[in-house]
């Protein structure tokens, strides 16, 4: 792996024999592992430490990995997360990638998978700033996107999106007048394979449309095209 500096992650999780594992495999892969073992301290932690990315388990004493990702998106924070669970339904993938969670691994996983995944996210991340040095501002409507600044505004007040939101948005930016398909934002945006979670870019698109449309109903910008996708118009 490609790393001049060693990245910093912060280790979220209460199974000791987990925590032992991952420790253990994240060092080994180079990296610097801070740890703690509840929500609350997570959220201070992140605050006082600025890892590289968050590995975060979902059932946490004294704050769940949900309420820790929301309350990061905000403040603001665009750290990556990566959602740990045992749990392994649609819905709960749905409703972490919805608060604003890059990516979502379920238990048990391969320390393999886990850092491709953070590879993935770090991959998107550069993408999304080598967007900004083709496009470094949006303007549609009454929104205007500042990528460079990871910023955005409505009406001149401020508008909050997520990381996933920026790139789906940095994304139209590149491919201006093109369709897109669910498939293609997964395999770009996402770098999923395959089509098993195009329902996750069709409530990101619902959420999305929700910030930014006048009427979400019916969107003059994120627009659905029948069977092929989204295209996005200025």
């Amino acid at each position: 792996m490609d790393r001049v500096e060693k990245k910093r992650i912060l280790l979220v999780e209460d199974d000791p024999a987990l925590i032992l594992g991952l420790k253990d495999g994240l060092a080994y892969e180079g990296f610097e592992v801070l740890h703690t073992a509840d929500g609350e301290t997570a959220l201070a932690m992140v605050r006082s430490e600025r890892p590289d990315l968050v590995v975060l388990d979902i059932m946490l004493p004294r704050k769940s990995g949900l309420d820790v990702c929301q309350a990061l998106r905000a403040e603001g924070d665009t750290v990556p997360i990566i959602m740990l669970s045992a749990r392994g339904t649609e819905i709960d993938r749905v409703l972490g990638l919805k608060i604003g969670a890059d990516d979502y691994v379920t238990k048990p996983f391969s320390m393999a998978e886990l850092v491709a995944r953070m590879e993935a996210i770090w991959r998107r991340n550069r993408f999304l700033d080598q967007a900004t040095e083709r496009q470094a501002r949006l303007q549609f409507g009454e929104v205007e996107v500042d990528f460079e600044a990871h910023a955005a505004w409505k009406s001149g007040r401020p508008l909050t999106l997520t990381p996933r939101e920026f790139l789906i948005l940095a994304y139209f930016a590149k491919n201006l007048g093109r369709v897109i398909s669910r498939t293609e934002f997964l395999q770009e945006v996402w770098e999923y394979e395959g089509e098993t979670l195009t329902r996750t870019v069709d409530t990101h698109m619902a959420n999305l449309r929700k910030k930014i449309e006048p009427n979400p109903e019916k969107p003059n910008h994120l627009i659905t095209v029948h069977r092929l996708g989204y295209k996005f118009k200025h």
